[in-house]
């Protein structure tokens, strides 16, 4: 049964210490409780942002004691709402860092994990340069599951320029995308509302992005602007600065059923080859089938 409900992006700008996080983290979940949302969504790196290596070992540890994941269950529970912890760094039982997105139910049950697939290694303008697959393990499975009668499909962060993920999860019923992100300032001026809304036309998918804003204690700096999208691409919501807030729009699943009968993109898909002449043919990764 599909039903309208309402949906939170909360913006954040975490610090290194998970403690003090948590204690934002629980403010702006209430915030958005308390306008409606049934749904609430939080960033990439909800628990801290941690540049140095040693500092991120003394910080991270594993599901089960980690201050995030007891503080989001908590406040789901008590709320009574579908809380999206759009990712914490977990240790993983082989000693490596999972970057985890982690979704509890009203009543507090763990009802689905994502782990990152795409690793943010790049070289920017000005020498600003990520190696996030030094300090995390990649997850290798996308993830959909029902959410208040809709179904939700997860990603994170640099996953977005990846958009065979979010076709695959479309194509496996997905109506909800979540991106949430740290996306740096320098990326997120150039791409970031174009990819967000890219992602929900070509899907016919709403699109549910909260963001880290404005420069942390480590010294990066992130871009903010934590945008909803509808599933024509147009912005219903957006915190349009970088600073920490809540913003909330209602989510009808029939308008992405509505927008996919306008433009059946999905079932207009046909196979094809590429010509055998052409110069390095690639061989095809995360197609959907």
């Amino acid at each position: 049964m599909m039903g309208v409900f309402k949906a939170a992006a909360v913006q954040m700008r975490s610090g290194e210490s998970p403690e003090r996080n948590a204690v934002d983290l629980e403010r702006l979940v209430r915030e958005a409780a308390g306008q409606g949302a049934t749904y609430i969504q939080t960033p990439e790196m909800t628990g801290a942002l941690i540049r140095d290596k040693q500092a991120r070992a003394a910080s991270f540890t594993s599901e089960d004691k980690d201050i995030i994941v007891a503080t989001a269950r908590g406040l789901a529970r008590e709320l009574g709402v579908f809380l999206h912890i759009g990712s914490t760094a977990i240790l993983r039982a082989d000693g490596k860092l999972a970057n985890r997105a982690l979704l509890f139910g009203p009543d507090g049950a763990t009802l689905a994990t994502y782990d990152k697939i795409h690793m943010f290694d790049v070289d920017l303008d000005n020498g600003e340069s990520w190696r996030e697959s030094a300090a995390y393990e990649p997850g290798t499975e996308a993830v959909v599951t029902e959410v208040a009668g809709a179904k939700l499909g997860f990603a994170v962060c640099y996953d977005l320029r990846f958009p065979q993920l979010f076709r695959t999860e479309a194509l496996a019923g997905a109506d909800v995308l979540t991106v949430p992100a740290a996306f740096t300032r320098q990326t997120g001026e150039a791409h970031w509302h174009v990819l967000l809304r890219a992602r929900a036309i070509e899907n016919g998918a709403f699109v549910v992005a909260a963001a880290q804003g404005g420069l942390h204690e480590d010294g990066r700096e992130t871009y903010g602007h934590s945008l909803i999208v509808d599933p024509w691409g147009r912005i219903i919501a957006e915190a349009a600065h970088d600073e920490p807030a809540v913003i909330v729009a209602e989510i009808d699943p029939a308008q992405s059923l509505a927008a996919r009968k306008k433009i059946p993109n999905l079932k207009n898909a046909r196979d094809f080859t590429i010509n055998a002449g052409a110069v390095d043919a690639p061989r095809l990764r995360g197609a959907a089938s």
